[in-house]
């Protein structure tokens, strides 16, 4: 699941590509995969070291579902045989279920008479308890079901999006499936937890004109009466029931078969025609890559990606085995209005998922506490095959701003480990942050650049062969490196993973003596909090890539607290040379003074990666803000595309760091001097058959400037805003955003009830979910507060109004939160209750109010302690900014002073 990054040849694909007038129904394809035959080890009880809800006395092989939506009322029927082995005695079977009904429930022995059960329902713990008369004695077994459910308008079970026809205008609804992390028992009784892997045969009886998508394949279509059909998909490979995906709709499908052989498709809203031409091709072009790396082919005949129109404050996509479903604004390209960050999300994102067709659902984590193991590792592999083949775009930049979204987390003392303790339903939902994706994903990338990426990749060959269609933990992946070559792998690992924080380096001093650079080192703790630096602090194995100049790099394992390390050569000293090491690097002042003077002759990645390290060691105050800042103002605006990108995006974020007053207008004057000149070369238009990194830079640099009030840039941004009533198309193009949001933070109240028209009239959702957010973009507060105020008005659906409410908490975020808790029962209607304590994060996330300190702990209060995590979060990092802002703003004052001299 993504919450909103080498080499191997690839054959060229046979095209097949079949576009669907309005598709009434989806072909047939290939007979399903075979799954390997269960072994004893599923037939027997679930380890007592695997943690579960249930009782762990019965273990299911198969389901066999049929579901009877009903779109419109907003309810389904079902029925289940469940497939089991019971191991013990008892005179009840307990399996999860929420918010099911059960009619009717018996159970069948290998022979003799079906055994009626009672069932009795437990809500808090989302179980359903299904009681015999008489002992079940230890047998085979089949469970059989009858039972009703209701369809949500949030993401989670099953659930309905409303959206309009792409071609009529008019409003029509899809159903989707979400199930992870604990949903699947919201569609299905079920042993709801990833060690009870299952195969599933689901069937579907639903109206005759419109398509229903699963896992596999259909295998069979029957026509019944009163315009409806039966729909039965292949079985499943075994798989845990969070994978289980169900779709319904007026939809088409478009295929490409890729050079495995493996048919890739999207499933897209009728009427999305080209829109879904990029999608499908990257598709078909990353799943041969993964066959290649992991060595082990992806083993269903199709794999399918559904467009699921409107959006989550919870998660962008899910890797449902055989059917991702991904949320339309970063799965379909629109010329219209798709951004360059949004065409790099598509590919980068379904990159993402794909990897989770292995890493997740061949081989799924026992338990929640490894679910790093699936996002980290998936948003790894995603980076390595969009770098791959998209090499210009310089994709490993981003890795360094995963890194710090990481360390921005895990600095704080209310940081987890990689591999935490989860254990009620509550915390698997909140299990989903920046630690396990963004710090997960740089160990990954640590350790494979430490022993070596052909060692990784033989251990991760190793180890998808041995544990296909089972469980593992974390140990097991480690075992597979060093059984391939790896060294150091499980004492480096077990640190990173289950020790919390992040490593701080101190580069002491470095001399050099007879042609050697000698480096004094020590290793303490990178904390934003003050007051959490004293004290005993943990020791990490640090492995360190060291480069003098530019001679080779020396690695080197630092183990102790204290260390001196001599390495060949004199010069410029970079001790984290290819920015893969996770930790931070504090240069004692002449080592630094050095790099300064050096920095042009830097790598890229270094030269990003080292900014991006001083000007987080400069806002938490081990340095003065200038060790940051003359790193920035190094990068020269004739700077590689990417990094010129990234560097004006730095100086947007120090901008926000200061009130309005004369300090800020010197930063907007000097941003103005240094980024305006790169804009005046690009233009306002894109060029045809320029880079995407152009794009990507032109459209920064407007949202920098603009940011900072450049009169131009503002000016263009809302003479284009007001053609928009003689020229619908004024707008469109890879910069509508950008333009847009210009626009909207400077917007007058004519402007504002233009841009809110707009939304009224747009005849896409991700179109009109952008104009309504634009709308808390306003800088005017009395703007602002009407945006508010339309979110719970029932105007915008109820995926757009949460975002509104977040645009205004980016300007007003005191407002916000005030607004939402006068308004809590309005909002919570708007967002998916796993989401609620992170949309309350988001919401003061760039608050530096005092007061808010009393809020959020009042609210923090009323939350149980598993679902506070985020708005706990929330406070520390609010803590946080009351005690550095003052010296951030003092000391970026002094410097600007200083350089406008």
């Amino acid at each position: 699941m993504r919450p909103a990054f080498r080499s191997f040849a690839t054959a060229s694909a046979v095209i097949a590509i079949a576009f669907s007038q309005p598709v009434l129904s989806q072909p047939a394809l290939s007979p399903p995969a075979s799954t390997p035959a269960v072994s004893s080890r599923e037939l027997a009880p679930l380890p007592e070291t695997v943690p579960s809800d249930l009782p762990r006395n019965a273990r299911p092989s198969h389901y066999t579902i049929e579901v009877t939506p009903d779109a419109q009322a907003l309810t389904f029927t079902g029925k289940v045989g469940i497939d089991l082995a019971v191991f013990a005695a008892s005179d009840a079977l307990t399996l999860h279920g929420n918010g099911l009904k059960v009619s009717s429930a018996t159970l069948k022995p290998a022979t003799g008479a079906a055994i009626p059960l009672r069932v009795t329902a437990d809500e808090q713990n989302q179980t359903l308890t299904f009681t015999s008369a008489k002992p079940i004695q230890p047998g085979r077994y089949q469970l059989d079901v009858s039972y009703a459910g209701t369809i949500g308008k949030q993401p989670s079970g099953l659930f309905a999006l409303d959206y309009p026809d792409k071609r009529t205008g008019r409003e029509v609804r899809g159903l989707f499936t979400q199930f992870e992390a604990p949903d699947a028992r919201r569609f299905v009784p079920s042993f709801d937890e990833p060690s009870y892997k299952a195969t599933f045969d689901l069937a579907a009886i639903v109206p005759a004109d419109r398509m229903a998508v699963s896992n596999m394949p259909v295998v069979r279509e029957e026509a019944l009466p009163n315009g409806r059909k039966r729909v039965t998909f292949g079985t499943t490979p075994r798989m845990s029931s969070y994978l289980l995906f169900f779709g319904l709709g007026d939809f088409e499908r478009t295929t490409k078969v890729a050079a495995d052989g493996v048919e890739a498709g999207i499933v897209a809203p009728a009427g999305s025609g080209k829109q879904a031409d990029y999608a499908r091709e990257s598709l078909a072009e990353v799943l041969p890559w993964f066959d290649e790396y992991f060595g082990v082919k992806y083993p269903l005949p199709k794999l399918d990606n559904v467009v699921a129109p409107g959006s989550s404050q919870f998660f962008g996509a899910m890797e449902n085995w055989g059917a991702i479903m991904t949320f339309e604004r970063i799965l379909l390209f629109d010329p219209a209005t798709t951004s360059p960050t949004g065409k790099q999300d598509i590919y980068s994102v379904q990159a993402h998922e794909t990897a989770h067709q292995w890493f997740g659902n061949l081989v799924t984590m026992s338990w929640w506490d490894d679910i790093w193991l699936n996002e980290g590792f998936a948003s790894w592999m995603a980076d390595k095959v969009t770098a791959h083949f998209n090499p210009e775009w310089s994709w490993e930049l981003g890795g360094i701003d995963g890194r710090e979204a990481a360390m921005a987390l895990d600095a704080l003392p209310t940081t987890h480990p990689v591999v935490q303790q989860i254990r009620t339903a509550s915390e698997m939902e909140q299990a989903f942050d920046a630690i396990t994706y963004q710090k997960g994903q740089a160990v990954i990338a640590m350790l494979e650049d430490y022993v070596g990426a052909d060692t990784w990749r033989e251990g991760m060959r190793s180890y998808m062969r041995r544990h296909a269609y089972s469980n593992t933990v974390s140990k097991d992946l480690w075992t597979a490196i060093e059984g391939a070559g790896g060294q150091d792998v499980n004492l480096i690992a077990d640190a990173f993973t289950r020790t919390p924080g992040v490593p701080l380096l101190r580069v002491r001093s470095i001399r050099c003596k007879g042609g050697q650079s000698r480096l004094d080192l020590s290793q303490d703790a990178f904390s934003l909090d003050a007051g959490s630096r004293k004290g005993q602090k943990p020791t990490w194995p640090m492995p360190l890539l060291i480069q003098v100049g530019h001679s080779d790099p020396v690695r080197h394992l630092m183990t102790g607290k204290a260390e001196t390390v001599t390495v060949p050569g004199c010069g410029a000293v970079l001790v984290n040379s290819g920015q893969l090491g996770y930790y931070r690097t504090l240069y004692d002042r002449a080592s630094l003074d050095q790099l300064v003077s050096n920095f042009g002759s830097l790598k890229t990645i270094d030269q990003y990666g080292l900014m991006r390290d001083n000007i987080s060691l400069s806002l938490a105050g081990y340095q003065d803000m200038s060790g940051g800042l003359r790193l920035l103002a190094s990068i020269p605006h004739t700077a590689d595309a990417a990094l010129a990108t990234s560097a004006a995006e730095q100086w947007q974020r120090l901008y926000g760091v200061l009130e309005e007053g004369p300090a800020r207008k010197q930063l907007a004057a000097l941003i103005s001097r240094t980024r305006a000149p790169r804009l005046a070369q690009l233009g306002f238009e894109p060029r045809a058959g320029e880079p995407l990194t152009q794009t990507k830079l032109r459209a920064q640099l407007i949202e920098t400037l603009g940011t900072a009030g450049e009169p131009r840039v503002v000016a263009e941004a809302r003479q284009r805003l007001q053609s928009l009533p003689t020229d619908p198309t004024a707008l469109d193009g890879p910069l509508k955003r950008t333009w847009l949001g210009v626009a909207a933070k400077n917007a007058t109240r004519d402007d504002w009830e233009l841009l809110r028209a707009q939304a009224a009239k747009a005849d896409s959702l991700v179109e009109r979910q952008l104009y309504y957010s634009s709308l808390g973009l306003a800088q005017d507060e009395a703007l602002a507060r009407e945006a508010l105020a339309l979110s719970v008005s029932g105007t915008p659906d109820v995926t757009s109004a949460p975002q509104i409410i977040t645009s205004v908490a980016l300007n007003y975020p005191e407002m916000a939160f005030d607004f939402v808790r006068a308004n809590q029962d309005a909002v919570d209607r708007l967002i998916e209750r796993p989401g609620r304590p992170r949309f309350f994060a988001r919401v003061v996330g760039a608050s530096t109010n005092p007061e808010m300190v009393s809020k959020l702990e009042t609210y923090a209060a009323t939350l149980p302690e598993d679902e506070a995590k985020p708005v706990v979060q929330a406070l520390t990092a609010l803590k946080q900014r009351l005690a550095s802002r003052p010296r951030q703003r003092e000391q970026l004052t002094t410097w600007l002073r200083k350089a406008a001299r």
